[in-house]
């Protein structure tokens, strides 16, 4: 039978706004991919981001421009060379690694060569609001084992001190989305290694970090915008100790584990990270979280409602989907 492929915008309510530097969100737009083949159908999810140039209507318009490709049987191979890196490719590229396992019989873990995804540590992330709101916020999750505070540049040293005091014992991620610069990075330094900040996420601008090569810095550095895909490492490898990885930068499962290979062969670490999402970005981002040392897959906590059977969150533990939830026959 041939391949049939279906793609539509889906909207999901946040149960509480979602703030960082760069704005409040209170919906995940999301694009979400189905591929049916001999009555079985693989499902991908992508996150159109405007940092990237990207919306819900271009990804839709990227997908319907590959839709004959891949009715008439593309792979996810010849995918890399269709479409671009981003949220279009990303939900293509899901889809085909579901379908695939459900045709095979196989799991996508089996697939890969790999252990099953199991019940892992995902930070739990404090949004941009006052010191005092950002305190009872942490306080509230006091007991996950490790939070990512979002930052920006207006009054981050109030902000980390208030949640450190609320969670004194929480390993913690720093997240200023590209908004502070040099000057502050640097004077932010001895406060961030008094409350024992364990990783500095993109703390400036992608396109002005050229200085960050040699930058002698006491806490670790990770690239998140200014890195999508392992041809990136080539420029961004002296700059950063730490790469993020998101399924929605790399363009989905094939590049975000080929972009992890490369910089763990470049003696790099790896964050897996994701947008605000369903499960149905999550699962597949699994396969990626558990081999990082940090992990920020809570998405789908922001959401009033996800889909059954999707990933259940614990007081910073996060279990996987439900067998036959995605990439299981």
């Amino acid at each position: 039978m041939p391949r049939i492929l279906r793609a539509q915008h889906d909207s999901f309510a946040l149960s509480r706004p979602f703030r960082i530097s760069r704005g409040v969100k209170t919906q995940a737009e999301v694009v979400t991919v189905a591929i049916a083949q001999d009555g079985l159908v693989g499902r991908g999810e992508g996150v159109p981001y405007p940092r990237y140039g990207e919306s819900v209507e271009s990804a839709l318009a990227a997908i319907e421009g590959v839709r004959g490709a891949i009715e008439d049987g593309a792979d996810r191979a010849a995918l890399q060379s269709l479409l671009p890196p981003g949220a279009a490719r990303n939900a293509v590229d899901c889809a085909l690694w579901d379908l695939e396992a459900r045709l095979a019989g196989r799991s996508v873990a089996a697939l890969i060569g790999a252990p099953e995804p199991d019940t892992l540590a995902s930070a739990l992330t404090i949004g941009i609001d006052t010191p005092m709101a950002m305190a009872d916020a942490a306080r509230a999750v006091s007991s996950a084992p490790l939070l990512k505070v979002k930052v920006d540049a207006t009054d981050p040293d109030a902000q980390l001190r208030a949640v450190r005091t609320a969670a004194p014992d929480a390993r913690m991620i720093v997240d200023p989305n590209e908004s502070w610069n040099r000057a502050l990075l640097e004077a932010m330094a001895p406060l961030l290694v008094a409350l024992r900040i364990d990783l500095l996420e993109q703390p400036v601008p992608a396109g002005d970090d050229a200085w960050l090569e040699g930058f002698d810095y006491p806490i670790a550095i990770c690239a998140d915008e200014a890195v999508h895909v392992a041809a990136d490492l080539d420029v961004i490898a002296a700059r950063y100790s730490h790469v993020n990885v998101k399924l929605d930068k790399a363009g989905g499962l094939t590049a975000a584990l080929e972009l992890a290979d490369a910089a763990r062969a470049r003696g790099m670490g790896l964050m897996t990270g994701c947008m605000i999402s369903s499960s149905l970005s999550i699962a597949p981002a699994l396969h990626v979280a558990r081999r990082s040392d940090f992990v920020d897959l809570d998405g789908p906590i922001w959401l009033a409602k996800d889909y059954p059977g999707g990933v259940r969150d614990d007081a910073g533990m996060m279990t996987p989907p439900a067998p036959g939830f995605w990439g299981t026959p």
